[in-house]
C-alpha cells in the first residue's frame, strides 16, 4: 500500500487538513457578500505576513505572473532598472525586464553565493537614471537568502523603488515590509502560505504608486490600479473572476500561520534549516551555500564526488515516496534540493533524512556513518521534550 507523496520540495507544499477542507466546500459567486467578507478577511490577513498597511492585490496567477506585473506597472520602455541575480529566479527577473524593454543593468552573483549589498548601492551610486531595483529575497534554485534589509532601507529615501521577489520566503522567513520601506512585494501561494499553486499577491507602497501613474507600458490584466480600485469598494473583490476555490483555501492558510504566530513560524523554519545543516554535516555533504546564507526554507547539499545525486533523488521519490528536488539550469546534477517550508514539521524532516541516507548507500556513498545524521537530528528534535 502507497502512501501519499511526501512534498519536501521549494514548492508546492504540503496541505494542512484545514485548507483541504476549505476548497471541499461548494463554489459561490464572486459578487457576493458571503464571498466579499472571505476576500476582505484574506486581504487585511494578507497585510499583517506581509507586515504592511498597503493593500495586498490578489491575481489569478503563478508568482511569475506577479514577477511580471510588477516590471510593466511602475516603468516605461527604456527606463533603467538594475537586476540583481543570484540564481534561476533572479535571472527570470532579467528576461522579463527585457522583454518589455527596459534597459537593464545586470549584476550577477555565481550561483551559490549571495549578493553583496555594498556592491549593488555602489553600483546604484554610479548609475544615477537607475530608476528601480529588482532583486529576490530567497532563491530557491541555490538555497541562498540575500540580505536585502540593508538595500531596502538604503532606498527607502532614494527616487527609486525596490521589487522584491518574496515567493518562496513570504511567511516563512522575516520580511518587514513597511519598517524596511520595501516598495513592491510578490508572493505565490503555494509555498509558505500552505495553499495550493494558483494565487500570486503583490503589496505596493504609496511610493511605488507614484512610479505607477508614468508608467506607459501596456496592460490590461496586469493593471494594479485595477486591483486596487475593487479593495478600496464597501464588498471586497476582484476585476475579473478570481479562483474562489483557492481563496478559501489561502485564508484557511492564514489563519493557521497567525494563530500560530508569525514570529514563531520564522523560527520553526530557522529551526528546520539547522536540523536538515546538521544532518548534512553528519553525512559529510557540503552545503551549495555558505551556512549564514542558507535559506531557512529549502537546503541545497552539494553532490559527493563520484555519486550520482538524480539517482539518489529518484530513489527519495520512487521508492520511499519521498520527493526532494535536483538542480536546476548549471546546477543540474551537482546538487539535491531538501525543501522544508510550510506544513511540514520535525518529524517529516526526520523521515526525510532516514530515507536519504538508505539512498545514499543504494548508490554506493559510503563516506558517513549509518544512522548518524537521523540520530543526530533525532536527539536535537529530543532536548524540546526533555
Amino acid at each position: 500500500m502507497r502512501k501519499p507523496k511526501l512534498l519536501m520540495t521549494p514548492g508546492p507544499t504540503p496541505l494542512p487538513p484545514e485548507v483541504i477542507s476549505a476548497m471541499s466546500q461548494q463554489i459561490i459567486h464572486h459578487r457576493t457578500k458571503e464571498f466579499g467578507e472571505i476576500f476582505s478577511r484574506v486581504n487585511e490577513n494578507l497585510k499583517k505576513v506581509f507586515q504592511t498597511k498597503n493593500n495586498v492585490l490578489t491575481f489569478a496567477a503563478s508568482g511569475t505572473g506577479a514577477m511580471e506585473a510588477s516590471a510593466v506597472n511602475f516603468f516605461s520602455e527604456g527606463d533603467t532598472v538594475l537586476v540583481v541575480s543570484v540564481g534561476v529566479f533572479g535571472d527570470r527577473f532579467i528576461n522579463i525586464c527585457k522583454t518589455f524593454g527596459l534597459n537593464v543593468i545586470e549584476k550577477k552573483y555565481q550561483y551559490g553565493d549571495v549578493a553583496n549589498i555594498d556592491e549593488i548601492i555602489e553600483i546604484i551610486e554610479s548609475n544615477k537614471d537607475i530608476k528601480g531595483v529588482f532583486i529576490t529575497h530567497n532563491e530557491t534554485s541555490t538555497g541562498v537568502t540575500n540580505p536585502i534589509e540593508k538595500l531596502a532601507r538604503y532606498l527607502k529615501n532614494t527616487d527609486k523603488i525596490l521589487i522584491v521577489d518574496a515567493v518562496s520566503s513570504l511567511g516563512a522567513i522575516d520580511l518587514k515590509t513597511d519598517e524596511w520601506g520595501v516598495d513592491v512585494v510578490v508572493t505565490g501561494s503555494q509555498k509558505a502560505l500552505m495553499s495550493p499553486p494558483g494565487l500570486a499577491f503583490v503589496s505596493v507602497s504609496e511610493k511605488a504608486w507614484e512610479f505607477y501613474k508614468t508608467s506607459k507600458l501596456r496592460k490590461f490584466y496586469w493593471d494594479f490600479k485595477k486591483y486596487q480600485d475593487n479593495l478600496l469598494k464597501e464588498s471586497q473583490d476582484t476585476p475579473f473572476t478570481p479562483a474562489v476555490t483557492l481563496i478559501r483555501a489561502v485564508d484557511a492558510g492564514l489563519r493557521l500561520i497567525l494563530d500560530y504566530g508569525l514570529e514563531n513560524n520564522f523560527k520553526r523554519h530557522t529551526r528546520l534549516a539547522h536540523l536538515t545543516q546538521l544532518a548534512a554535516e553528519k553525512l559529510n555533504l557540503e552545503l551549495l551555500p555558505k551556512k549564514e546564507y542558507s535559506s531557512a526554507v529549502i537546503t541545497a547539499i552539494k553532490s559527493p564526488e563520484g555519486v550520482d545525486i538524480e539517482k539518489v533523488r529518484k530513489i527519495m521519490n520512487q521508492k520511499y515516496d519521498i520527493m526532494v528536488t535536483g538542480g536546476q539550469a548549471t546546477l543540474k546534477g551537482k546538487i539535491i534540493r531538501i525543501g522544508h517550508m510550510g506544513y511540514v514539521d520535525e518529524f517529516d524532516l526526520l523521515k526525510t533524512i532516514e530515507c536519504f541516507e538508505l539512498a545514499l548507500l543504494e548508490v554506493g556513498y559510503k563516506n558517513f556513518g549509518v544512522g548518524e545524521a537521523t540520530k543526530a537530528v533525532l536527539q536535537e528534535i529530543a532536548k524540546e521534550v526533555r
